[in-house]
């Protein structure tokens, strides 16, 4: 079978817009500010990439200027605030080096691909070289891919541990030593006021890499954990209260947390569409393909299993072929009802082996009708998400899989038939995020956020439910006081930048607003708000 590349990030009628930041926002003639209680002189954030301002896939310096933090200083200097300072970046471009070597990639641009715009890496080689530290103390303590339990890691910024993963490049940056860790040197700052926005990698990590980490709840040892791990809660519980506690011990007599949104409110998860293949991508070879999987289909039924029968539609939109680990692995079973079906042994052993997990992505349940003397009822909890970066991926030919094929025996261009990603060759763990990993994800989402409402009441903070606004924007949208409108739409949105995750200007200036809000509630005070629309909204071609 030969499939063309689908593209499913079609972006149309985008705004370009310019990137540099807006600070010089207008306040009313008249207006009368005041801190109430709280006390700006010296604020300290605490966080990882969303503090630091992280935005396009890299950190640089016109994210790092409309980091969220960065907005707030300006209008907490409007009612006593002190001077804000964040460790930049070299440059516009993002990346890191590594004594000269690459080892972080520069931030996405859009452009045109196949006359459709798509993100893709700025071209250039970064001039931001880790071992350069900076010297002096920092109010924007936001280190990009930090957990919670990471701010009180000792050698978190000692470059040594930098490539066995022990310590975190962009904290090396800017430390004060090697064995410091990112609360002490945020305590040294003997901050007035704090805010924290803490966890969210705490579960990202997991989800965005498909959910290929492990579980953590019930282990209490962060030390055993994975980069792509879920944190026990109650390990973040211990991580989060230090933090905190560390804090108001070092003089910061108010302050603002925010919780930890769910990840299927980000754009990176909700842009490439759950059924996305429509006859016209199969070039013909739909009759083809369905009469493959027909003798499959059979052994499913035979088998008990038909709500695990794959078939591409021939009038509307079919859903991807995926590996879903949480199903009873029937490779075994599938091989010998094959080949009772007449089917040679070495190639039902091999259909059996890749079919043995294999279902269809469904999101809508209503697209389903369960048969009243089946199973097929289950079909309807299989709520997929398909990654952004699976995009690049589907209906492309899995090469390893070709190479394990022509090592079986298989002929070179058969081969290549049955490896053809998301079509005849199931998407493997780290492309899909399946229901049962989203379970496990809201469960500790859940958990987290609990724990953060608890400990922000119990020291009388201000608190922002960033999760229940994330799910706003993935749901109709906000519109704004300023009149602007922002979603969680790939692009086009507003709020996300090219990653999919982190915010774009606009977005970040939206977070500021709230967080004002937020304050003004719990310290009685008057702070200028932002007009979020004289932010850029992403992305741009440049």
């Amino acid at each position: 079978m030969k499939l063309r590349h689908i593209s499913y990030i079609a972006i149309a009628a985008i705004g370009f817009a310019s990137c540099e930041p807006e600070f010089d926002n207008p306040v009313e003639d008249g207006g009368y500010f005041d801190q109430g209680s709280a006390d700006f002189t010296t604020y300290v954030a605490l966080g990882n990439s969303l503090t630091a301002g992280y935005a396009d896939g890299a950190l640089y310096i016109r994210g790092q200027e409309n980091s969220f933090p960065n907005i707030l200083a300006q209008q907490f200097m409007q009612v006593g605030g002190g001077e804000f300072t964040q460790p930049l970046m070299n440059d516009n471009l993002g990346g890191l080096l590594l004594g000269g070597n690459q080892i972080a990639a520069p931030r996405l641009k859009l452009t045109l691909v196949e006359g459709s715009p798509s993100p893709v890496p700025v071209d250039g080689t970064p001039t931001t070289e880790v071992t350069n530290t900076l010297s002096g103390g920092f109010n924007n303590m936001g280190v990009p891919g930090a957990k919670s339990f990471h701010l009180l890691a000792p050698g978190y910024g000692n470059v040594a541990g930098v490539q066995t993963g022990q310590a975190n490049p962009y904290f090396v940056r800017f430390r004060s030593a090697e064995n410091t860790t990112v609360l002490e040197d945020a305590v040294a700052q003997n901050p007035t006021f704090f805010s924290l926005w803490i966890g969210n990698n705490d579960v990202l990590s997991y989800a965005t890499s498909g959910g290929i980490g492990v579980d953590q709840t019930g282990n209490f040892d962060p030390s055993t954990y994975g980069p792509n791990d879920i944190t026990d809660p109650n390990v973040f519980g211990g991580a989060y209260t230090q933090i905190v506690d560390g804090m108001i011990s070092a003089g910061a007599s108010s302050g603002v947390v925010l919780n930890i949104p769910d990840v299927a409110s980000t754009a990176f998860f909700n842009t490439v569409p759950t059924q996305p293949i429509s006859p016209a991508d199969l070039e013909g070879q739909l009759a083809t393909l369905n009469g493959t999987y027909a003798q499959l289909n059979q052994a499913f039924a035979f088998l008990g299993v038909p709500e695990r029968s794959i078939q591409f539609s021939e009038s509307g939109p079919s859903g991807l072929v995926v590996k879903d680990e949480s199903l009873p692995d029937m490779s075994a079973q599938l091989t010998a009802v094959l080949t009772g079906a007449g089917v040679p042994p070495a190639q039902a052993q091999i259909f059996g082996q890749q079919y043995g997990q294999a279902r269809q992505t469904i999101y809508e349940p209503e697209l389903v009708t369960p048969s009243d003397t089946s199973d097929d009822a289950d079909r309807t909890d299989y709520e997929d998400l398909i990654l952004l970066t699976t995009s690049s991926v589907i209906g492309v030919v899995n090469e390893d899989r070709v190479a394990t094929l022509v090592g079986m025996g298989v002929p070179q261009a058969e081969a290549a038939q049955l490896s053809i990603n998301g079509i005849t060759y199931p998407l493997e763990d780290q492309y899909v995020l399946i229901k049962a990993e989203q379970d496990e994800v809201a469960a500790a989402t859940t958990a987290y956020n609990q724990t953060i409402k608890a400990i922000t009441d119990a020291n009388n903070l201000a608190f922002v439910d960033a999760n229940a606004l994330l799910d706003q924007l993935a749901n109709g949208g906000l519109s704004l006081e300023d009149g602007t409108f922002l979603t969680s739409e790939f692009a086009t949105g507003g709020a996300f930048s090219l990653d999919g995750i982190h915010l774009t200007p606009r977005g970040y200036a939206f977070i500021a607003n709230e967080i004002i809000k937020a304050i003004e509630l719990k310290y009685e005070a008057e702070i200028p708000n932002v007009n979020v629309g004289q932010y850029s909204e992403g992305p741009a071609l440049y």
